[in-house]
C-alpha cells in the first residue's frame, strides 16, 4: 500500500491559521460511510446525527506550552519543543540548536530558569530543572503555545484558549486533539439533556501526530508512541452501549487510538469482552484493511495528505469514500487542519474492501 494513494491538492489559502468566531460554527461535512453519500452542515447541527443512548467518547487531555526558548552557557540559541513529561522536574524533549547540546550541560530558558540535559532517548533529550522546580509551572510562566508547523504564525494569546478543548483535565498533550475544539459548554448540556451520554479516555499526543509518513511502502512506517489511559468505567459504558443497541463515537483521532488499542489489548488478551481497562503506551497504526472493533462513528477535522490520520479515516470510511468526500471539501472551500472544518463519518461495514488502488 503507498503513500501517494493518500495524496490529494490542497490550496494553501484552505489551511486554517485562525479558530473560527464560534467554537461550534466551523462547517461539517457529513460523510454515509454505507453508501458514500454526504451532505455539508455545520457543527452546532450535531444534534441532528446524534441519539439518545450514543455514546460520545473525549480525550480529556490538555495541551501544554510546551515551546520553550532559551540559550546554552556558551550563548548559542536554543528552541525547545517538549515531547513528554516524563516526572515533576523532567520531560523528553525535542531541541533545535546549531549544536546538540551533551549530556551535563546547562540549558537557559526564557526567564533565567535552570535545566540539565540528563541524557538522550534517541532523537529526544531528557532534561530536568536544575533546582527541583515543577517543570510544568515553568511551562506555565514562559512557555509557548505549541501550534502546529502548518500554521505559520507565532502563538498569541487567543491560542491559549481556544487550542484547548473546553473540556481538557489532564495536562501532557502537545498538540490539541483537535475535533473536540468544536464543542462548547452549551452544546455539551444540550446533548446531555438528549439523553447523549459522555466519557472521557486520556492520550496524551506527541509532536510525533505530525511527522510526515516517509516510506514509499506505509507497512514500512514507524508509528510514534503516545500514552493512553482508559478507565473500567469507559470500557464499562462502551460494553453496555452496544448491548443497548446504541452507538460509540470517537470524538477525534486520538480517541479512535485509544479505544482501538483498548480493544486490541482485549482480544490479545484473551478477554470475552469487547474492550477492557488500557492504561499504557500505544503505537497502533490504523490504515485500510484495519477492522475496527468498537468506534461506530467518527468525528473529525480534515487531515494532511499522505498523513497516518488521513490513512485511519480511509480504513473507516472507505478508501473511496474518504477521498471522494476529501475532493468535496477542496471544492467547497472547506478550512482544513487543526483550527479547521470538520467531518462526521458513520462507519463503511464493507470499508476492509473499499482499499487503495495499490492494495487491489
Amino acid at each position: 500500500m503507498l503513500r501517494s494513494d493518500f495524496n490529494f491538492d490542497l490550496p494553501e489559502e484552505l489551511i486554517a491559521t485562525y479558530p473560527s468566531e464560534q467554537r461550534t460554527g466551523c462547517r461539517m461535512l457529513c460523510l454515509n460511510g454505507l453508501d458514500g453519500t454526504y451532505s455539508d452542515k455545520h457543527f452546532y447541527d450535531l444534534k441532528e446525527f446524534l441519539k439518545p443512548g450514543d455514546l460520545l467518547v473525549f480525550n480529556d487531555t490538555k495541551v501544554i506550552p510546551a515551546r520553550l526558548y532559551g540559550k546554552k552557557e556558551s550563548g548559542g540559541a536554543l528552541e525547545f519543543l517538549i515531547e513528554r513529561l516524563v516526572s515533576e522536574t523532567s520531560a523528553l524533549t525535542h531541541i533545535k540548536s546549531s549544536r546538540s547540546p551533551k549530556a551535563g550541560a546547562t540549558l537557559i530558558i526564557d526567564g533565567g530558569y535552570e535545566f540539565m540535559v540528563d541524557g538522550r532517548e534517541g532523537e529526544l533529550f531528557k532534561i530536568s530543572t536544575k533546582n527541583g522546580e515543577s517543570l510544568l509551572d515553568i511551562l506555565n510562566k514562559v512557555g509557548h503555545i505549541p501550534l502546529p508547523p502548518y500554521i505559520d504564525r507565532p502563538d498569541e494569546e487567543l491560542d491559549r484558549e481556544r487550542y484547548q478543548t473546553v473540556y481538557s483535565k489532564i495536562p501532557g498533550a502537545v498538540a490539541a486533539p483537535t475535533a473536540g475544539l468544536h464543542f462548547d459548554d452549551n452544546q455539551l448540556e444540550e446533548l446531555k439533556k438528549m439523553g447523549v451520554n459522555l466519557a472521557f479516555v486520556t492520550l496524551h499526543v506527541g509532536a510525533g501526530t505530525f511527522q510526515p509518513v516517509r516510506e514509499d511502502d506505509i507497512l514500512n512506517h514507524h508509528m510514534h508512541s503516545e500514552f493512553v489511559h482508559l478507565s473500567k468505567e469507559v470500557a464499562d459504558a462502551v460494553i453496555q452501549t452496544h448491548k443497548n443497541g446504541n452507538r460509540v463515537i470517537a470524538v477525534g483521532t486520538t480517541a479512535v487510538r485509544s479505544l482501538e488499542s483498548a480493544a486490541c489489548f482485549a482480544k490479545k488478551s484473551g478477554s470475552s469482552d469487547e474492550i477492557v481497562p488500557f492504561s499504557n503506551d500505544t503505537s497502533i497504526f490504523i490504515y485500510p484493511g484495519y477492522d475496527y472493533h468498537v468506534v461506530d462513528c467518527l468525528i473529525t477535522n480534515f487531515h494532511l495528505p499522505e498523513s497516518t490520520l488521513i490513512m485511519l479515516v480511509s480504513a473507516f470510511a472507505g478508501y473511496s469514500h474518504t477521498m471522494n468526500a476529501y475532493l468535496h471539501a477542496v471544492n467547497e472551500k472547506y478550512h482544513f487542519f487543526s483550527y479547521g472544518d470538520c467531518m462526521f463519518i458513520t462507519k463503511n461495514p464493507m470499508a476492509k474492501e473499499d482499499l487503495p488502488p495499490s492494495a487491489k
